[in-house]
């Protein structure tokens, strides 16, 4: 299934390899950390390869790739992929909130978002920040929600 959501978002995303490359890449941190930290693979995979997938309607309507943008118009385009995959409502609901909350994290605390949240945050350190920053990158490790996902951050950027 999260094999059927990576193709859906390549598809999506075209010729956009750079949103491409970052779910793929949190996608594989997210599996990562899946292998320690309790929560359901599956939801886990489905939303780290969709969690940015609003981004072009962001920059269409707002002509802005902000994350409360992605987060107002990934929800619907993610169900509406999702909408064949056989998913309870349940789990399409949860899917879509992590996507809904992934640059935010209100309203949610699952398993499954602090592992996006953490992926997500491990992909994008290295683009938004300077690493050789090391008081910077410190006070950063607070923002990590998983103890394996703050492991790896520390490992990678202290």
């Amino acid at each position: 299934m999260v094999d059927s959501a990576v193709a859906d978002m390549q598809a999506y995303f075209g010729e956009d390899t750079r949103r491409i490359n970052h779910a793929l890449k949190v996608l594989e941190y997210a599996l990562k950390l899946c292998e320690t930290e309790p929560g359901d693979e599956v939801i886990v995979g489905l939303a780290a390869a969709l969690h940015d997938i609003g981004i072009h309607e962001a920059e269409r309507k707002y002509n802005s790739s902000a994350g409360n943008y992605q987060e107002l118009e990934g929800p619907a385009i993610a169900a509406d992929i999702l909408s064949d995959y056989g998913l309870s409502q349940e789990e399409l609901n949860h899917i879509c909130k992590i996507i809904a909350n992934h640059h935010c994290a209100k309203d949610i605390d699952t398993p499954e978002f602090r592992i996006i949240w953490d992926a997500d945050w491990l992909v994008n350190i290295p683009d938004e920040f300077d690493v050789n920053d090391k008081e910077r990158m410190r006070k950063l490790m607070k923002v990590f929600k998983t103890p394996k996902g703050k492991q790896l951050a520390e490992k990678a950027f202290l």
